[in-house]
Formats: C-alpha cells, structure tokens, sequence
C-alpha cells in the first residue's frame, strides 16, 4: 500500500484506528505493569491533560490558582 492509500484508509477509519491503538496500549500496560500501577499512569496523564488545557487556554491560570489557595502575595 503506498503512502496515498494508506493515509485514505486511515482518514476513512480514524476513530477505529486510534482506538484500537489505545486499547493496545492499555492491555500492555495491564500486562506489563498491573491494574493499579497503570490506574496510576492513567490519572496522573489525566491530571497533567487537564492542567496543561487550562494553562494553554489561560496564561494566569496557576497564579490564580494560588491567589485562590494560599494568602495573596504568598508565592510572589
């Protein structure tokens, strides 16, 4: 298959692909590491995607993150 079929299959069939993917993945992890070490994995790739979203969407989202937690002028 050249570049061009392959790059129409996959464009066809994206969802299919990526998923099939990411549950390889998983199941090697869960072969590999065990179920807890990769629930672990999982939430700490979970904490960082949600962190890293905001920090991307609002350039002072950590300042105002400790402006909410610690006294004002704390961290500065």
């Amino acid at each position: 298959m050249n570049k061009e079929g392959f790059l129409k299959f996959y464009n066809s069939h994206r969802g299919g692909i990526n998923g099939a993917l990411v549950g390889l993945v998983i199941a090697v992890a869960f072969l590999l590491l065990g179920f807890f070490r990769t629930l672990f994995i999982a939430i700490c790739v979970g904490i960082g995607y949600y962190i890293g979203k905001r920090i991307y969407e609002d350039k002072d989202y950590i300042k105002n993150l400790l402006d909410r937690v610690l006294p004002p002028g704390t961290y500065r």
